[in-house]
């Protein structure tokens, strides 16, 4: 007997169940050469339903305009605010189907469905993050669910102490593959096997970036890999037999920013939530909150969005980022809804790289726009980058060392100088920024030479690097090698040759603070500190306690 799950809760039960296909596996074919990408079936026989909103945010009073196409007769959508204790807000039931074809270049141009529902949102809705779960019937008895968000932002009567949630949703944006491709793999160019340099928001998302199942895999290993094992990823082999996105454990609010979220809510804090689009687009949002506070992977930029925060800090105001990746520069256009990232092409693609070279959408560190990410969050992304998965370091420390126990972080945390912390609940990883640094009587210190200002202080520090170190065992089969060192290096120091790969191969992974201006800024470079938070581990939540409740009484 086939139990249908709670209709309140689509994601209950069997869901997203296809057809059996059976295709022939090649010697050489695994997840690593096999990447997959979201796309609609569009068959009958098996019905499903996908939908978009017009826009990432909103203000309550605004009405939220879904497009979507599906090929069920009905179906059915639910909005829940989400968080500690998510809330239905708004239910529609058998809505009428109606089936709108996907474009071949959807993930650039945009899917351009017709309207299927709206829904105002009612005047003092308080802002945070709207989950939208889509689902239709089949007939073998299993729902078809499809999920995608919105957020509800700010205005002055519904603002919410001083506390801000910037969500990197630039980064959501860059690793959303849904309708072929995103800026990293995909279907684009003349060969049809080349990442986008343009994305859009007018599609829905892929499948893990809204909602996860309890117990999806991290990328960052929880234990050690025993002696001379081959590199795993259970991740990927976790995404491959389950048909959740490719890059899903890399981004996203179910991955990172919820944990957040709903450890925050337990504490008591409160605190409002905007969008990266919001934070370019509507810079004045931000200068009523004494703190904003990122976590997460947190990789994607534009100039005006850097330039808000600066003046924002410099200003008096605090910015408190428990996330790690500062990379790359993009440009919005379309009022937000296209995102330009040429990455390693941008010398050669990007339309302004003879007109406004300072603009160019590549690393911040490349000499063309000479803008080190350390200048404002104080750290830098090429000083990173991975640790504590495949052969990253796979039998790393998994937390941090801490340096400077005399510092205020530490209050009530009864560390010590050379004490590691949050190695139990991994917070160390999948990928963090650094400096470049030396030590003067057992203590880091920043050189300068990558661009970090002489107020940078490093108070606790992990190794990473830049290359997954090859062991060369039985049965191995490495994930990036050393493909991003020389992507990096070439983009950076303008060289590959050996001397270079070797100097830029080791990285760091630290939390640092900063002054500027009137105000500050707490970095803790490492996209997993949130797992120390939803595990539980006791000196990662008295850290970031310290940190929120200094910079909310600032």
């Amino acid at each position: 007997m086939i139990k249908r799950g709670d209709p309140a809760r689509p994601e209950t039960g069997p869901i997203n169940i296809g057809p059996r296909a059976i295709r022939p596996m090649h010697a050489d074919h695994h997840w690593l050469n096999s990447i997959w990408y979201e796309a609609p079936r569009e068959d009958p026989a098996w019905p499903e339903v996908y939908v978009y909103t017009d826009a990432i945010s909103y203000e309550a009073g605004e009405t939220v305009i879904f497009r979507g196409s599906t090929t069920a007769d009905a179906w059915s959508l639910i909005i829940d605010r989400d968080g500690l204790h998510p809330t239905i807000v708004h239910r529609a039931a058998h809505l009428p189907g109606r089936f709108t074809p996907m474009p071949k270049d959807a993930y650039k141009a945009g899917c351009n469905w017709p309207e299927v529902h709206a829904w105002r949102i009612p005047e003092g809705t308080p802002s945070g993050f709207y989950r939208v779960a889509s689902s239709c019937e089949r007939r073998d008895g299993s729902r078809f669910v499809q999920h995608h968000f919105f957020v509800v932002r700010p205005t002055g009567g519904t603002r919410r102490e001083r506390l801000l949630m910037l969500l990197p949703t630039a980064t959501w944006s860059a690793y959303n593959d849904w309708g072929g491709a995103n800026h990293y793999f995909g279907i684009d160019g003349s060969t049809e096997d080349r990442f986008s340099p343009v994305l859009t928001l007018q599609r829905p998302w892929t499948r893990g970036a809204v909602w996860l199942p309890e117990g999806a895999p991290r990328v960052a290993l929880g234990a050690s890999p025993p002696p001379l094992a081959a590199p795993r990823y259970p991740q990927k082999e976790w995404a491959y037999s389950t048909g959740f996105g490719y890059y899903y454990c890399a981004w996203g609010w179910a991955q990172f920013d919820r944990h957040f979220a709903r450890w925050a809510e337990g504490e008591g804090y409160a605190f409002d939530m905007i969008t990266q689009t919001d934070l370019h687009f509507r810079p004045e949002i931000i200068s009523d909150y004494a703190c904003i506070v990122i976590v997460g992977h947190d990789e994607y930029w534009t100039r005006e969005m850097r330039e808000t925060i600066d003046r924002y800090v410099e200003q008096g105001g605090r910015l408190a980022r428990f996330g790690a990746n500062f990379m790359w520069q993009i440009r919005l256009e379309e009022a937000g809804a296209r995102q330009i990232c040429y990455k390693h092409l941008a010398a050669t693609e990007d339309p302004i790289r003879n007109s406004d070279p300072g603009r160019l959408t590549t690393l911040w560190e490349d000499p063309a726009v000479n803008w080190p990410g350390a200048t404002t969050v104080g750290v830098n992304g090429f000083g990173g980058v991975y640790a504590s998965w495949g052969g990253f370091g796979p039998r790393g420390a998994r937390g941090f060392t801490v340096y400077r126990p005399e510092h205020w972080i530490f209050d009530k945390t009864d560390l010590h100088y050379g004490d590691i912390f949050g190695a139990q609940a991994a917070i160390f990883g999948y990928e963090v920024d650094g400096l470049d640094y030396t030590f003067r009587h057992g203590l880091p210190f920043p050189t300068g030479a990558d661009g970090a200002p002489e107020a940078v202080q490093i108070l606790f520090m992990t190794p990473a690097m830049n290359a997954e170190v090859e062991h060369y065992g039985e049965g191995f089969r490495y994930y990036l090698r050393d493909s991003d060192l020389r992507l990096f290096a070439g983009l950076v120091e303008g060289s590959t040759d050996p001397d270079t790969l070797t100097k830029r191969f080791p990285g760091s992974g630290m939390l640092v603070q900063m002054s500027s201006g009137k105000g500050e800024v707490i970095t803790a470079g490492t996209c997993e500190w949130v797992m120390g938070l939803k595990l539980n581990d006791f000196y990662t939540q008295q850290i970031t306690r310290n940190v929120l409740d200094r910079f909310i009484a600032s």
